[in-house]
């Protein structure tokens, strides 16, 4: 993974719009049945490359809805975030 997304997501759609590779898939697509949206772990970049930080939490009017995981078989990730906000699913942005 690089960002996840939790269950207090209200599916309005703002990261779908701001993610730079279309990482991000609404509940109809959401692999899990859930009904939240999803970010696929091999496609999210956590924005290296396109933005400061993760476009996705910047744009979700959620507060803590979308967090570090840990870093998995995506190309990029940020080097800043370190082993213990990805363990502790540490919000995004504050």
């Amino acid at each position: 993974m690089a960002v996840v997304i939790n269950d207090t997501c209200i599916n309005c759609g703002a990261c779908i719009d701001e993610c730079p590779v279309e990482a991000i898939v609404d509940e109809d697509d959401n692999p899990t049945g859930e009904e939240i949206y999803y970010v696929y772990p091999d496609k999210c970049v956590e924005c290296v490359g396109y933005h400061d930080e993760p476009a996705c939490a910047t744009a979700c009017p959620t507060e803590g809805c979308i967090t570090w995981d840990a870093i998995g078989d995506s190309p990029a990730h940020r080097d800043d975030v370190t082993e213990e906000m990805r363990t502790n699913h540490v919000p995004v942005v504050e």
